[in-house]
Parts: C-alpha cells; sequence; structure tokens
C-alpha cells in the first residue's frame, strides 16, 4: 500500500460520483467521458411529429408516446453513431444558447435508453449514470433546459372506440353509445340512452 508522503496515512478515496481519468464501465476502459461516442437514435417503427420546441414519438411496437423536450430531441437527433459526448455537449450549447456540461448529454442518453429510443445494439455503451437531481443542484439557473421526456402508454383500439350500452351509468353524452352502437349517444339524469329524451 502506497502512504501519502506529508502523512503517514493511505490517500483518500474518491467520492463513489467521482470518475477518475480512466474508468470501467460494463467491462468498457472509458479514458474520457467526453470522447466516447455515442450510439445509434432507433429509427424503425416510430412515429415522429416536430414541433416548435418539442417533439413526438410514438413507439409502435410498445404503444407508447413519447414528448422529448429541445434538449432530449436534440441529442436524439444527432445521435447518429460517430458523434462523440462531447460533439453532442456542443450542439446543445449552440442551439439551446447556454453552457451545457456532459453531464447533460448523459442524462438524455440515460433518458432515451430506458424509453427504447436508441438502437438495440447500443447495449454495450457504458452509460454513466446522472440523474435530474443532480444536475439541477449543479445547474439551478439552466435547469429548464435540462433534458426531459415524458411518456404516456395509449390506450388500445378498443379502449379508444368503446362506449357505454343504454342503461350504463355516465356523466356526459361522449360516454354513451349511439343508435346501432355508432356514433354518441344522450347521457339523461346519470343513465345513457340510444335515442334523445
Amino acid at each position: 500500500m502506497r502512504l501519502d508522503r506529508k502523512s503517514d496515512r493511505p490517500p483518500r478515496r474518491r467520492g463513489r460520483n467521482t470518475f477518475k481519468r480512466s474508468t470501467t464501465v460494463k467491462g468498457f476502459e472509458m479514458r474520457d467521458k467526453a470522447l466516447q461516442i455515442v450510439p445509434c437514435a432507433r429509427e424503425d417503427r416510430l412515429v415522429v411529429q416536430e414541433l416548435p420546441d418539442e417533439m413526438l414519438v410514438y413507439d409502435l411496437d410498445r404503444h407508447k408516446a413519447h414528448c422529448l423536450n429541445k434538449a432530449s430531441a436534440l441529442v436524439w437527433k444527432h445521435c447518429d453513431g460517430k458523434s462523440t459526448v462531447g460533439q453532442l455537449r456542443t450542439v446543445l450549447e449552440q442551439h439551446l444558447g447556454t453552457s451545457a456540461d456532459d453531464d447533460v448529454v448523459w442524462l438524455a442518453l440515460g433518458q432515451l435508453r430506458r424509453f427504447h429510443l436508441l438502437e438495440e445494439e447500443s447495449k454495450g455503451f457504458g452509460m454513466m449514470k446522472v440523474t435530474r437531481r443532480d444536475l439541477v443542484s449543479k445547474y439551478l439557473p439552466a435547469a429548464l433546459a435540462l433534458p426531459l421526456i415524458l411518456s404516456i402508454p395509449s390506450p388500445t383500439a378498443a379502449q379508444a372506440a368503446s362506449c357505454r350500452p343504454p342503461g350504463s351509468p355516465c356523466t356526459t353524452n361522449a360516454q354513451c353509445c349511439g343508435p346501432g352502437g355508432v356514433g354518441t349517444g344522450f347521457c339523461n339524469a346519470g343513465s345513457c340512452l340510444t335515442n334523445a329524451p
């Protein structure tokens, strides 16, 4: 065991969230986390709609809709399997007009992976564990620029098209089936009717 020259104590250990210059993550040695190449964005079986400040992505395999804020959408659009984390950080800084850290990119990549928006063969990609809470405390003034993905499951076709038969309890006309089970029926005194009272 090597002893510290100033004292006869062993050197201090690094904290659990502190990364050395060379770190091994899931079998991959990472010399500098900013130089690591990011995986490719998944493109198959997704329906994508770009909006001014966000992007909506519907996953046809998992029947979930994801809303990516501007930062997450920028990272996802630039995941080409060739760019590095440092290059993505530069893209974020240019488009958002604020300084960004590599941890912001790592947070976005972690969320994209969790919602299956990165290619499956990227499972070996060494991910740094970064939480939104850590970044908010570190970058409180720029917290609104942090990557965020909201996800909701979509209803099945049967759930979306179902209506209540006559005699069922209701609160609005839209809940009741119309004549022949098609269209909107009528809700009268908390009970579904086929025809208007």
